[in-house]
């Protein structure tokens, strides 16, 4: 086990965001945010760190350039049905999408991209499927969004962490 201390960057990002969040450099406000902070640290501190190689640093970066053009992409999308919500015929739905990996590291990162991408959310993950099941804001068809998770997401994925 690790001292609480064992990540001070992470421990100083907490601190802060605390007294962001609390507009109050009152001494009590501090105090609790200090302690909050430390007691995170600790249970940071008692998880065991993970055993995972990235490989393939390339592949990694192109996919972090893809997330980055489908967030936005997907920011816009969002807002054109928010701002326009009588433009046409929207229908929300769940996809369940199967899935080859079953790396931590892998799925905890597909996980983050599925969510961070406005319109879609990571709901449910079967380990005994390997199946995980995707709402969508608007969905036309579900074959391709099974498509695009495969092989835009988790086939780079699989490359990285395999």
């Amino acid at each position: 086990m690790r001292r609480p201390f064992s990540y001070p960057l992470i421990l100083a990002g907490l601190f802060g965001t605390w007294l962001i969040l609390n507009e109050s450099a009152a001494p009590g406000t501090i105090i609790l945010g200090a302690a909050a902070a430390v007691l995170a640290g600790s249970a940071l501190a008692a998880l065991p760190p993970p055993r995972t190689k990235l490989r393939r640093i390339g592949v990694a970066l192109s996919l972090m350039r893809d997330v980055f053009v489908e967030i936005v992409r997907s920011n816009n999308a969002v807002a054109q049905i928010i701002l326009a919500p009588g433009a046409g015929e929207r229908s929300s739905g769940f996809v369940r999408i199967p899935l080859d990996t079953r790396n931590p590291a892998a799925l905890t990162a597909l996980a983050c991209i599925v969510t961070a991408t406005p319109g879609t959310i990571w709901v449910e993950y079967d380990s005994a499927e390997s199946t995980m099941l995707l709402h969508v804001l608007d969905l036309v068809d579900e074959e391709e969004w099974v498509r695009i998770i495969k092989d835009r997401y988790e086939t780079r994925l699989m490359e990285i962490f395999s």
